[in-house]
């Protein structure tokens, strides 16, 4: 075993690299489009990993959701919310939206645009199945908490790329 005597070469000089403002900025840029199609692929892979059924038909599952506070002078205010509130589908896709009623005791709902009407119960599964065809975005609306003055806005989106 030798042993040997590591010296700095006086000779070697060390570089610096100095980047300037516009560099920086490229960098950067090109750092954030890496990193948001690595999401995008993700989330792809994602979707056709647990989005698919055998059938071609997309479930999807969304709950009623609640929220409530109390005000400095003692009145209590609630708001319902579909969870999510929004949802992402094809055009052309088969989407089956199955959604449990959690909080308040009925939900009478529409999807604009579709001419879906149903009804959420609490402690029960309501199924809604449709065909993406046209793109466009379309407000799943409780019709018991369509605003403010009602406990809402209770409104959900269905985005149609």
């Amino acid at each position: 075993m030798r042993n040997e005597t590591w010296r700095r070469d006086p000779q070697k000089r060390v570089q610096v690299v100095v980047l300037g403002r516009n560099k920086l900025l490229l960098a950067v840029g090109i750092f954030l489009l890496a990193a948001a199609y690595l999401l995008y692929v993700r989330q792809e892979q994602a979707a056709s990993v647990t989005g698919t059924a055998a059938a071609g038909e997309r479930t999807i599952h969304m709950v009623t959701g609640e929220f409530k506070s109390t005000l400095p002078d003692g009145k209590e205010i609630e708001a319902y919310r579909w969870d999510p509130g929004t949802i992402v589908v094809r055009k052309g896709e088969k989407v089956k939206l199955s959604i449990t009623g959690v909080n308040g005791a009925s939900h009478p709902f529409m999807i604009e645009g579709l001419g879906i009407k149903g009804e959420v119960k609490k402690g029960e599964e309501t199924v809604v199945s449709f065909q993406a065809d046209k793109p466009g975005v379309y407000r799943l609306i409780c019709l018991t908490h369509p605003d403010f003055a009602h406990s809402g806005p209770m409104i959900g989106y269905i985005v149609v790329n």
